[in-house]
């Protein structure tokens, strides 16, 4: 089994803070998929924004991640078991899922290990469901800020399991019954901090701030100040990729 990559055992906070949630259409889609509610794993929870939502509609959810800092900022619901563990080893008995989630964290895994496990703990025919979202999009102005942030900046400092996010997802490895999943998109609106807070929960921002010792949202807060409207908030986009299917 391949090393584990945890970039987020740190800013737990602020992850639950800034980082968006997953919108009601993910669900709805899920939800037309799935062929009962008992149990559900969501893997890779972090501050358990999945999880939340599962265990409105499951009688038990059991979500999982290997940042303790993450699953400290997770609400508590009683239906909800919040365990540290690996994606590709947990401690749930053979067949227990009827739907496993993994959102924006698929590209971490290791995906023989991680996907022999789920089909380890899947019912027969569960529903399986990976998403990750694009870079966010506002203004043309603010668009142009980002993206030089993105990929003149910061581009050094990723992991390469970024190139998958990157993919939309269309590169990681997928060996379930596949169905089609429709256009869907994160909507949010956001002050300027909140946007400088959510670029600062980036993977490849924390390796900037660890390697150079400083932060470098700084490097363009001028430019951002100058592209905002005179709106105080704006609207983000983020573009929702899923890959779903039954596994067999």
């Amino acid at each position: 089994m391949k090393q584990t990559i945890d970039n987020f055992s740190t800013g737990g906070q602020d992850y639950s803070l800034y980082r968006p949630e997953s919108p009601k259409e993910v669900f709805d889609f899920l939800y037309a998929h799935v062929k009962a509610f008992d149990t559900a794993w969501d893997c890779g929870t972090g501050n358990g924004q999945v999880a939340t939502k599962l265990a409105g509609r499951f009688k038990t959810v059991y979500a999982t991640d290997i940042s303790e800092d993450q699953l400290k900022h997770a609400p508590q619901k009683d239906n909800i078991i919040y365990r540290q563990e690996r994606a590709e080893q947990i401690s749930s008995p053979d067949h227990t899922f009827d739907l496993i989630t993994v959102a924006q964290a698929i590209h971490w895994f290791d995906f023989e290990a991680f996907y022999n496990e789920v089909r380890r703990v899947a019912k027969p025919g569960a529903l399986f469901a990976a998403w990750t979202y694009s870079l966010l999009k506002l203004t043309p102005a603010v668009n142009e800020v980002i993206d030089h942030f993105y990929l003149d900046i910061t581009h050094p400092y990723w992991d390469k399991q970024r190139d998958y996010v990157h993919a939309k997802y269309q590169t990681i490895p997928f060996p379930f019954e596949e169905i089609h999943a429709p256009a869907i998109q994160i909507v949010k609106s956001y002050t300027l901090s909140q946007l400088i807070g959510y670029l600062r929960t980036w993977s490849g921002v924390r390796h900037y701030m660890e390697k150079e010792k400083r932060d470098p949202t700084d490097l363009i807060l001028d430019d951002l100040k100058k592209a905002w409207s005179a709106s105080e908030t704006l609207d983000v986009h983020w573009p929702i990729h899923v890959r779903a299917g039954y596994i067999q």
